[in-house]
């Protein structure tokens, strides 16, 4: 399949053309500057059109009809001329519904399509996105967010008119799969498609939401990003740190025991660490009430010990880091952890919750001699 993209340099089209390049889908791309003459040839050769070019910051606001409106009467001019029955997926913008110089563009290239549509029985896919966020956005042109995103990745100030405005959104690898999804299936006729999810939010809480990304790299507690709007506001935040940002110092705590690494917190899932140990230390000899944790030796050999502080009862394990294995502690069993082995043991930790200083849960009482 070989497939036609307008505004293949564009944001959507940057990503798109990532994606049909992992479906193995071949495509021509149409850019500013090109001729009318490339267009219908590019027309002729394909088997669908993803129609992303368009204008919307101009310094001239007659830029719009031509960009959006003229340039979408082209491509169907070159549809007919061609003679073929071409599916048209079409980018336009909530904004089609507003009485302003580039919705009204948008919804004349929308009616050019639709003709398109009535005359050939062509299907045509019309995309009314609002605002579309994610990797590769331009800051200062696509949308707010992609302004936040390098702001705040850049230490620069943030301008904000009205905290309270609602933003509606939609992520630019939502937007795809739906896209995808239309290049599969292909309905028949005239259809005005949504992108699910939508996201609302106010722009105070974007601003904020971005802020944060920011400082939990000091704090080391992160953000709830494994779904939903913040799972794709960190992906975009993320995407705009320069590489000198690709990674940050953590606080290393030592002793003569070796060395402790605390790596993230969670809000409400506990937090994440290592800790070494050399030849023959041993490290712990407490318990907890209600704190929990699990252990795993990455390198090295352990003898995990545990003794139950009522009834004296003890038990005792050994690991190897050859052999991955959870070692998990109970509330009411003091433990401890030896390195049995001839080398530096390294052990993964987590812990169901932040360690409290002033609650700490942590209780000393030796479980070995």
């Amino acid at each position: 399949m070989k497939v036609l993209v307008t505004g293949a340099d564009g944001f959507i089209g940057k990503n798109l053309l990532v994606r049909l390049r992992e479906l193995e889908i071949e495509h021509i791309s149409f850019v500013r500057g090109m001729s009318s003459g490339e267009l219908q040839a590019a027309v002729e050769q394909v088997e669908f059109v993803f129609h992303l070019a368009g204008i919307n910051r101009p310094k001239d606001t007659a830029e719009f009809k031509d960009g959006n409106a003229g340039l979408t009467e082209q491509l169907c001019d070159a549809i007919r001329r061609s003679g073929r029955v071409l599916p048209v997926l079409y980018t336009s913008s909530i904004q089609a519904e507003l009485d302003n110089p580039y919705g009204s563009s948008k919804r004349e290239a929308e009616i050019a399509l639709e003709h398109l549509a009535i005359e050939s029985s062509a299907p045509v896919y019309i995309y009314r996105l609002p605002n579309v966020f994610g990797k590769w956005s331009r800051p200062n042109y696509n949308s707010a967010i992609a302004t936040f995103c390098h702001n705040v990745a850049h230490d620069l100030p943030i301008s904000i008119n009205d905290p309270s405005a609602n933003i509606r959104l939609v992520y630019v690898d939502d937007v795809l799969d739906s896209f995808l999804s239309a290049l599969k299936l292909r309905p028949q006729g005239f259809q005005q498609m949504q992108v699910a999810p939508e996201y609302a939010i106010t722009v105070g809480q974007l601003a904020d939401t971005l802020r944060s990304f920011k400082e939990r790299r000091e704090s080391l507690v992160v953000d709830r990003v494994g779904s939903g709007l913040t799972r794709a506001l960190y992906a975009t935040y993320l995407s705009f740190l320069p590489p000198a940002q690709f990674s940050y110092t953590v606080p290393v705590y030592a002793d003569p025991r070796g060395r402790f690494v605390e790596m993230l917190k969670t809000q409400d899932s506990g937090q994440m660490s290592f800790f070494t140990a050399g030849p023959g230390v041993t490290r712990g000899g407490h318990y907890h009430h209600s704190k929990n944790e699990k252990f795993l030796v990455i390198q090295g050999k352990a003898s995990f010990k545990f003794r139950h502080i009522v009834s004296g009862e003890e038990y005792e394990l050994f690991t190897d880091g050859a052999k991955p294995e959870i070692v998990v502690t109970v509330p009411g069993w003091s433990h401890d952890i030896t390195n049995i082995g001839d080398n530096e043991m390294i052990v993964m930790l987590w812990a169901n919750e932040i360690f409290d200083r002033q609650r700490p849960d942590t209780v000393t009482y030796k479980v070995r001699p």
